[in-house]
């Protein structure tokens, strides 16, 4: 399991996980755009390097998963998949695959508006990596 929704009175949230930092976020842009659409209809033909700041694990995560909301709401675009190619508390270097919204082909599920540092919560467990992410919708 990647990860699982979660109850939140306004917003939702979702619980992700994974082995090692790199998997954690990897996991969290897929959680996120599960929710956004149906991923299978995505082919990732677009290719996109992109570094990240941030000043801890929790806003590495924050900043990650809204510069990656923006490609839906600013660009129209939506991501299929990402690979970090490296990563530490502060700063991670990606590469996404996205595609170009086409209503015809892809159905929208959930507007989601923003992330939110409500609750955010990323560490390591005994088990590899947890992070819980509360979304504005």
């Amino acid at each position: 399991m990647t990860y699982r929704l979660i109850d939140h009175t306004a917003d939702f949230g979702i619980e992700v996980f994974g082995l090692s930092p790199a998997h954690l976020f990897e996991n969290a842009v897929l959680a996120l755009f599960d929710q956004i659409t149906d991923p299978a209809g995505l082919k990732g033909a677009q290719t996109i390097n992109l570094t990240i700041d941030g000043t801890d694990w929790a806003d590495l995560m924050v900043n990650w998963l809204r510069e990656l909301l923006f490609f839906w709401n600013g660009k129209e675009m939506l991501v299929k998949e990402s690979e970090i190619l490296s990563i530490s508390e502060t700063r991670l270097s990606a590469r996404i695959a996205a595609d170009q919204y086409e209503p015809e082909q892809h159905t929208i599920k959930i507007e989601i508006k923003a992330v939110t540092y409500h609750q955010i919560r990323v560490e390591q467990a005994p088990e590899g990596w947890e992070a819980t992410i509360i979304f504005d919708v």
